[in-house]
């Protein structure tokens, strides 16, 4: 079992900029418990969405085209922790954000590749 929280969610104003946190405990200390974090949000009423993946084993990340050249995913290995850096923030960026882990893949942008979730960090841009 991989637990995930995730943090740092807030009203924010257009163009400012935040970091969302998810930190991973459980069975995370075990070698190849997790081969990738994503990113998902959720609007209301929208279905949820990809927006960035990284690999834990090489580093490479995605982003959704929505988000390119704004937000950025990194990782910090040895904390267990996934980060979401995300600036030049957007109105329609406003979203419930979800750290995801996949124990099976090393990367995939498609939800049901994750095997937990967290419940998510609600942010709100405002214009």
């Amino acid at each position: 079992q991989v637990l995930l929280e995730e943090s740092g969610g807030g009203l924010v104003q257009t163009g400012d900029s935040l970091s969302l946190s998810c930190a991973a405990s459980g069975r995370t200390a075990t070698s190849r418990a997790v081969r990738a974090y994503g990113w998902f949000r959720q609007a209301t009423g929208k279905e949820r969405e990809f927006v960035a993946q990284i690999n834990l084993e090489s580093g490479r990340t995605a982003v959704a085209d929505s988000v390119k050249d704004r937000f950025t995913i990194s990782r910090d290995n040895a904390n267990n922790k996934v980060f979401l850096q995300m600036n030049s923030l957007k109105p329609e960026d406003t979203a419930v954000y979800y750290c995801a882990a996949s124990s099976l893949f090393s990367s995939a942008k498609v939800q049901s590749a994750y095997d937990y979730w967290g419940r998510g960090t609600r942010v709100t841009v405002s214009s």
